[in-house]
């Protein structure tokens, strides 16, 4: 006969293999990626035993609507001149505790607001 070959059916592309390979790299930046630096507070968990407490109690009790420092209610701009006369050092231990549904972020503002003032020593109660 003539030869001339049946013609042959083109296969299409499979996209499979792709899309695995998508998928993986995917994968891969998402655990290989840091999504932002977490912040770290130092915190001294009191009752651990660790640390030494001596002098006037310093006791920051931080409540949903305001703060109490050694029961008595203060203002949040108050509290750094309230506790200057009970310390002899800004090394010395202040114990602060959250309150009934008191909210985590007012604590950390708390502490964060003393360590701006210089004290270095901060102990929460669980």
């Amino acid at each position: 006969m003539l030869g001339i070959s049946a013609p042959t059916r083109r296969r299409r592309a499979s996209l499979t293999p792709m899309i695995d390979v998508v998928f993986l790299l995917l994968v891969f930046f998402m655990l290989a990626a840091r999504f932002g630096m977490p912040q770290v507070l130092p915190v001294t968990l009191g009752g651990g035993g660790g640390a030494a407490y001596d002098g006037p109690p310093r006791l920051v009790t931080v409540l949903p609507q305001g703060l109490l420092l050694n029961g008595t209610p203060v203002a949040a701009a108050e509290l750094l001149d309230r506790l200057a006369p009970l310390m002899a050092t800004p090394a010395d231990m202040v114990v602060l505790r959250a309150g009934d549904e008191a909210e985590v972020q007012r604590l950390v503002e708390t502490m964060a607001a003393l360590r701006a003032a210089g004290l270095t020593n901060l102990a929460v109660l669980p």
